[in-house]
């Protein structure tokens, strides 16, 4: 197998594309796939925002889709969505429809509002423009932390920010992780510099720091944004096995047990937390029951170590009074 760069893109038929503006504060992530992939989605945070994922339920009728995207500007990022379609409509790719060429691009928003940057955009919000340049920009190699829809991402306690890993399974299924951590809770045990999933790092992916023996009352207090919290972690599990629509809902259901692993609290009223799940069907061996049920449990493990690696991997935004980054206060591990 092709050495792994522990990202996303080690899953075969994926490329990723980042586009940020640092004085707007955001940004937006297109995964594009090289060939249109089944796929799916699971929501359990209580305010999502979404743009064209009803069609990714098992029981309707578009099998496949071009790409996926995940969007900073709340609302207004919604537009990014209408970017990355507008570039792969360039490229020739969509859904055919008796010679008319529709891309498929479901997506999902986070909240990024308040961290500082310029929002006073005028009429016309910047989402759908960064989503065509992210597209455009799409390759096997993409950086981490304050980029992309990550760019302006927060935590409870540390700047939010894109993570991305991979793994493979006993059968030699590749399944990656991408995600975009702007979390109402906290992905540091207690005050850090730990990290919730310490317990299943590879190598030193974010840190090297490990688990604790045992956790203390104090490091089990909730931590979260105000008094009123309210923001979203929104995700994308791939794999390059062959599964339909229906395997890939059960995928995404339990990949969410990987933002359990990671952050706490999470899926709470006022969260928005998604994960989309995709197959490439690059790796033409059958999936067994055991194949399937194993790329669920490491799609899990690719995203609680990939929130841990976005955290890691966040640089603060050039904004006085901008949200410290786990660097900032452990750039020497400790």
């Amino acid at each position: 197998m092709a050495l792994l760069r522990n990202l996303i893109t080690d899953v075969a038929g994926v490329s990723v594309g980042n586009a940020q503006d640092l004085a707007l504060g955001s940004g937006v992530t297109a995964l594009i796939f090289d060939e249109p992939a089944a796929a799916s989605i699971a929501v359990h945070g209580g305010a999502p925002g979404l743009r064209d994922t009803a069609l990714l339920e098992p029981d309707m009728t578009v099998g496949v889709v071009d790409a996926l995207t995940l969007s900073g500007g709340s609302a207004f990022g919604l537009d990014a969505m209408g970017g990355v379609q507008a570039w792969l409509r360039e490229q020739g790719r969509g859904f055919d429809v008796r010679g008319a060429k529709v891309p498929i691009v479901p997506g999902a928003i986070l909240f990024d509002l308040l961290n500082g940057g310029d929002k006073d955009w005028g009429r016309m919000p910047p989402y759908w423009a960064l989503g065509f340049e992210a597209a455009s920009l799409a390759t096997r190699a993409f950086a981490l932390g304050s980029v992309g829809a990550g760019t302006g991402a927060t935590t409870a306690d540390f700047k939010g920010g894109l993570g991305s890993t991979s793994a493979v399974t006993s059968s030699g299924f590749r399944v990656g992780a991408l995600v975009a951590v702007n979390a109402v809770g906290s992905a540091v045990i207690g005050e850090g510099p730990q990290f919730w999933a310490g317990l299943i790092e590879h190598g030193s992916e974010f840190g090297g720091l490990g688990a604790p023996t045992r956790l203390f009352h104090d490091q089990l207090v909730m931590r979260v944004k105000g008094d009123e919290p309210q923001n979203t972690t929104i995700a994308i599990v791939a794999t390059d096995a062959a599964l339909t629509k229906q395997q890939l809902k059960r995928i995404a259901v339990m990949a969410h047990d990987g933002l359990g692993r990671a952050l706490r609290p999470t899926h709470a009223m006022q969260d928005g937390d998604v994960v989309f799940a995709a197959a490439t069907g690059k790796n033409q061996q059958p999936a067994s029951l055991r194949d399937i049920t194993e790329i669920g449990m490491v799609a899990a493990d690719c995203l609680a170590r990939a929130i841990a690696r976005g955290v890691y991997e966040a640089t603060a935004l050039p904004y006085a009074n901008a949200q410290p980054a786990w660097r900032d206060r452990f750039s020497d591990g400790g």
